[in-house]
């Protein structure tokens, strides 16, 4: 949809939303009216160069070739059916991912909150069922996220954060150890836990990598003691981190695992993969969806995850996410850069404030997030060049002397 076609101005656009939406993001102050590959484009086709790529959606690009041909292709056939028949793309797709990442089955959803809902929901009725009525107690990471949803949000190690606030009591059986301490997270559980939750990068937290004997050690306390390893993919899955997903950069595999975002190339779907035998957990009537599996969402994600593989975007995300990371040290007033991949961190010291970098880079026609008030967070498509990173370092370095 154009504005030209509405006979609208673009503040009349804005004076809409701000009347009729309940608002809770800010917003950047322009209208995007169009996006392709590395760009997103104005009304007046003024164009910014995108490195949030949707907070770490569009990672084949933005409306790319193959995904808009899918969607295009299977909004005319069927656009929704529920999950009675069988579909070809559920079909398709099932197998595409589980062949990818070594899983044995996958559930679908609609969002990362619900695959991580789906997830908790799984493991707990596992235990419960495996182990006894109190078995479903959960450990996972102070300074992580999950999401929004109860279940999700319980899981979330973040107490004072504005998803939690003012809603009450959090859903009961979770408990939090600090981040890559592996002996913390073992004093955590108890007889009654049956899973360890974890993010192998904490993007909300401030983009904070695993290591490798936190993410080992996890794996092998869990087989030690009957324990569950769930994996949040949901921000690093699907080539972001360098490897197909994140897990893979440690060696280990997980017993179930979420994603969404990079899943779908821009159309809404999660989905949780789980061994055959967690997966039995789930019995017909445990759980459901109406919209999980949409035809069209799966359709796009099967052209995206094509395209991930096909043209080995992993690798690239691997090659130039070093090569901008190392570049962004140069940053005056930077701390440290933390990144795997393209999902990279930029903190900077107590005389600028991130929100107001974001803003300044925007400004400038380069679109980034900020993380609190001192991290840059930086996701762009995995097609970025080099070239396109030295833009965004000039465009940033610009922005930071402008504020110092």
């Amino acid at each position: 949809m154009r504005l030209k076609d509405t006979g609208l101005t673009s503040q009349d656009i804005k004076d809409k939303v701000n009347k009729y939406m309940i608002e809770t993001y800010e917003r950047f102050d322009f209208l995007a009216e169009r996006a392709k590959d590395m760009y997103m484009y104005d009304e007046n086709g003024e164009e910014y160069l995108d490195f949030y790529a949707g907070i770490a959606v569009n990672n084949a690009g933005s409306c790319n070739e193959k995904v808009v041909a899918a969607v295009k292709d299977q909004v005319g056939d069927i656009m929704h059916t529920f999950n009675y028949p069988y579909t070809i793309p559920q079909a398709l797709l099932a197998e595409k991912v589980c062949e990818t990442i070594g899983m044995d089955k996958i559930f679908y959803q609609n969002s990362g909150t619900e695959a991580n809902e789906a997830m908790i929901k799984m493991a707990r009725k596992y235990g419960i069922e495996k182990y006894g009525p109190n078995h479903y107690h959960i450990v996972t990471a102070k300074m992580g996220f999950h999401g929004r949803t109860f279940g999700a949000m319980s899981a979330t190690g973040q107490p004072g954060n504005g998803c939690q606030v003012g809603f009450g009591p959090m859903t009961y059986g979770f408990s939090y150890a600090p981040y890559n301490n592996l002996q913390a997270f073992k004093d955590a559980c108890t007889e009654n836990t049956i899973a360890i939750m974890i993010e192998p990068v904490q993007g909300e937290g401030g983009v904070h990598l695993a290591t490798q004997e936190f993410m080992k050690g996890l794996r092998e306390f869990c087989d030690e003691n009957d324990m569950l390893l769930l994996i949040d993919e949901v921000q690093t899955g699907w080539c972001r981190t360098g490897a197909v997903m994140s897990y893979m950069n440690y060696g280990i595999k997980p017993d179930i695992v979420s994603m969404a975002k990079g899943l779908g190339g821009g159309m809404p779907i999660g989905a949780i993969c789980a061994t055959a035998e967690v997966a039995k957990a789930f019995t017909p009537g445990s759980h459901g969806t109406t919209f999980g599996g949409h035809p069209v969402s799966c359709a796009a994600a099967l052209a995206e995850v094509n395209e991930l593989i096909d043209r080995d975007l992993a690798g690239n995300a691997k090659k130039v996410g070093d090569y901008f990371a190392e570049k962004l040290k140069g940053l005056p007033h930077v701390k440290e850069v933390r990144h795997q991949g393209l999902l990279t961190g930029i903190e900077f010291d107590d005389t600028l404030n991130a929100v107001n970098i974001k803003h300044a880079c925007f400004d400038r026609k380069l679109l980034v997030t900020a993380i609190g008030s001192s991290v840059i967070r930086t996701i762009p498509p995995l097609i970025v060049t080099e070239e396109e990173c030295d833009k965004a370092f000039a465009i940033m370095k610009e922005a930071v002397e402008s504020l110092a």
